[in-house]
């Protein structure tokens, strides 16, 4: 599941060309030398890191609660078959999500922070400008959230979240240190693959909560500790 989720980051990069592209593009790191721009580029996607990082944190919390119930495989296969269903909305009923006015405010406080922060162009800041980055709304990090869940294990709900991030560096570091070097066509080709990578994570977590004994991607539960055993061979 972390290749999945080191995977899931890379092709989700493409997307993060689109999304998160202009805000790379805009770091204060143009009037800096190259060695302080490769720092800065991977200050900014470090902080991005780390928030994945804490999200993996939270959804490994809530994880392990279900699996000290003994629902971590009803909870695994929930969330692939919610994944299937929002899939199937949006492309029936196109635009059925939006932001919440709540929302929408807070993320509107959030980019004046932004702003603030680009104003003082200075190194210092890269860091938490990545971190509040991680904070915008994305459906891709929304997935890796949903699937390391699914975990039922804080450390490794942490790794999983931690992997995508990874995923993400190369192309998001690109983008910092080289600017925008994807075309348009191409982050539109790549963007339409991405309800079939939200089908084949629902599979993947199916599959997990069926148990069907495969080490590492359908490992047993273990029912006297409620818990999946990762390791478990059949």
């Amino acid at each position: 599941m972390t290749i999945a989720a080191f995977t899931m980051g890379i092709i989700g990069s493409f997307h993060c060309v689109g999304m998160c592209g202009p805000l790379a593009l805009a770091l204060p790191l143009s009037d800096q030398s190259l060695h302080s721009k490769f720092i800065g580029a991977l200050l900014y996607n470090s902080g991005r890191i780390v928030t994945y990082s804490l999200f993996g944190l939270v959804s490994g919390l809530l994880g392990k609660s279900f699996a000290l119930i003994g629902f971590q495989q009803g909870l695994s296969i929930t969330l692939g078959a919610v994944i299937i269903l929002l899939v199937i909305i949006s492309k029936v009923f196109p635009g059925s999500f939006k932001q919440a006015n709540i929302t929408g405010n807070f993320f509107q406080k959030l980019r004046r922070t932004f702003g603030q922060l680009f104003f003082k162009k200075n190194q210092s800041t890269l860091f938490a400008i990545g971190f509040l980055n991680g904070l915008l709304p994305c459906g891709l990090v929304y997935l890796a959230i949903t699937a390391s869940t699914a975990a039922g294990n804080i450390g490794y709900s942490v790794l999983f979240m931690a992997a995508f991030g990874l995923g993400t560096l190369p192309v998001m570091w690109s983008i910092a240190f080289w600017g925008n070097f994807i075309g348009i066509h191409t982050r539109q080709t790549i963007r339409s693959a991405y309800p079939y990578l939200m089908l084949f994570m629902a599979f993947l977590l199916i599959v997990r909560g069926m148990g069907l004994g495969i080490p590492y991607l359908s490992p047993v539960a273990d029912l006297d500790k409620k818990i999946i055993s990762c390791c478990a061979k059949p």
